[in-house]
């Protein structure tokens, strides 16, 4: 990467804003937490009011936009606004964490268990799996915004779509598919890393075809 060309202090102002952002995500995780679990949060869940539930639902769905417009408002062809989302919803991610354990000191492994998204339906997994998805889409992220500020090759196939099609499904059954742990509020069953690792290398392969050009069998026949 060049300051020439790749727009170093975008994406400097990027990560500064997913950051913050994050600091006030888990900011109200505290306040949430000091609630519901004021002995330390632990499985089982316990419920939350009718209006606690809303409020959580309408504010991670205006997460979601935030996330959104500041790729949208930060790139400036199509798939540039894409990874500056990409890097945006990392650092929000791996942040988010890292601002809990700076103030709650929680979690006390990478192995805890925590509530990772409530909708359509509450997902659940270790710490380790949103952050190995989130470190992913830095990576990614930063790799579509140098490829596209170069204008070097980006152009995800059917193929490309399909393995992340695949590999998000995978992923997501890992999440959700303990009901009792999600709605019924028992402990959760032994989380499926086979399932996050293989979604994850879906989401490799469909993105390593779509940094290749569709000529370039050819060219090397």
């Amino acid at each position: 990467m060049t300051r020439e060309h790749v727009p170093v202090r975008k994406l400097v102002w990027v990560v500064l804003f997913a950051i913050a952002f994050a600091f006030v995500e888990s900011s109200i995780v505290v306040y949430l937490r000091a609630l519901y679990y004021p002995d330390g949060f632990s499985f089982p869940l316990k419920m939350i009011s009718t209006t606690h539930l809303a409020v959580e639902l309408m504010r991670e769905a205006a997460t979601i936009v935030m996330l959104v417009s500041i790729g949208i408002v930060a790139g400036g062809r199509g798939w540039q606004k894409f990874g500056y989302f990409c890097i945006a919803f990392g650092v929000w991610d791996i942040f988010y964490y890292v601002w809990l354990k700076v103030i709650l000191d929680w979690p006390t492994s990478l192995t805890d268990w925590d509530i990772l998204f409530l909708i359509p339906v509450p997902w659940i997994g270790p710490v380790v799996s949103a952050g190995l998805i989130a470190a992913l889409l830095v990576v990614v992220g930063v790799d579509i915004v140098y490829r596209t500020s170069l204008y070097k090759y980006f152009s995800p196939t059917i193929l490309s779509w399909l393995l992340a099609f695949l590999g998000t499904a995978v992923i997501l059954y890992s999440f959700v598919h303990d009901t009792d742990a999600t709605i019924r509020g028992s402990m959760p069953q032994p989380y499926l890393y086979e399932l996050l690792y293989l979604g994850l290398a879906l989401y490799v392969g469909g993105y390593i075809v779509a940094c290749k050009p569709r000529n370039a069998s050819k060219a090397a026949a």
